[in-house]
């Protein structure tokens, strides 16, 4: 069976701040940290059961992996429900809702007493530590964050394996234009390289992250990920420090997004059809 070009992501138990900004942000390099959550108090309370006892009650926004449409909305929720239902249901069976970029410190502040802002050469946005949730197999597309940060992915109870590629890998990945995706019908477990032959020449990354384990990923990295067991992750930013890619933030936060979405109400699903086949045709040609 044919597979995608992916080097293991290095590992290292701690890591120094000096080390850290040197070997991996300076050269825009992933690293998984192992270590660096054994002296939260998070490392040994944060579980699902933890976070029914402190949020069960409070109403969350589920996410599954339909293909978008043009009736959803930029980050548009497909559903909703008590977090302590959602969390009985990851524990009972394998399910695709996944909670995605939820604030859940502003709406359980206890929560932030549980974790500590790591000195580690980034300075990371206070506001904005956001958590996600997936159920046993649950996959995130592949797909950039639109403010080009740098990010510190913290991840609790059970396994998720992460797949990275770096900004300069956007023309063998099928990226659909107006959008931080590439085309959704990608299996980036098991690429069909006929229907996608420029996959072939795409170099990524690959790790599995484990209760504690922090990965570091740089700036504007595309990722994919899978819970291969139900848990959750948080997520730290900082601002991008290249010129280049604070200047792609502005534009996808203040330009693209509003444009896609005008063109969504305008021209409906033939605008989705659009990106996508251009996603492929503009692909291929530069192969």
């Amino acid at each position: 069976m044919s597979k995608l070009q992916l080097t293991e992501i290095e590992r290292v138990r701690t890591i120094s701040k000096e080390d850290f900004y040197t070997n991996y942000v300076k050269p825009q390099k992933p690293v998984v940290i192992e270590k660096i959550t054994e002296d939260w108090p998070a490392y040994s309370k944060w579980d699902l059961n933890y976070i029914k006892k402190i949020a069960g009650n409070k109403i969350v926004p589920l996410y599954d992996d339909r293909p978008v449409t043009h009736k959803d909305g930029f980050n548009e929720a497909h559903s909703k429900m008590k977090m302590s239902d959602y969390i009985d249901l990851l524990q009972t069976k394998p399910t695709n809702y996944r909670i995605f970029l939820y604030n859940l410190m502003k709406e359980a502040p206890s929560l932030q007493n549980d974790f500590k802002w790591p000195k580690i050469g980034l300075k990371l946005v206070k506001q904005l530590p956001m958590l996600f949730f997936g159920g046993e197999n649950s996959k995130v597309f592949m797909h950039f964050d639109i403010d080009y940060s740098n990010i510190l992915h913290f991840h609790f109870h059970g396994k998720k394996q992460c797949i990275l590629f770096s900004p300069d890998q956007t023309p063998n990945l099928y990226k659909v234009p107006y959008s931080l995706i590439s085309r959704e019908d990608i299996d980036f477990e098991n690429p069909d390289f006929e229907k996608f032959p420029a996959l072939k020449k795409a170099k990524g990354f690959i790790c599995n992250l484990n209760h504690g384990d922090m990965l570091y990923m740089p700036e504007g990295y595309w990722h994919y990920m899978k819970y291969v067991t139900p848990g959750f992750s948080m997520s730290l930013r900082s601002f991008p420090k290249k010129p280049l890619h604070l200047a792609k933030a502005f534009y996808n936060f203040f330009i693209m997004r509003h444009y896609d979405n005008f063109m969504r109400k305008r021209k409906g699903q033939d605008w989705i059809d659009y990106k996508n086949e251009k996603a492929i045709r503009e692909t291929n040609k530069k192969l």
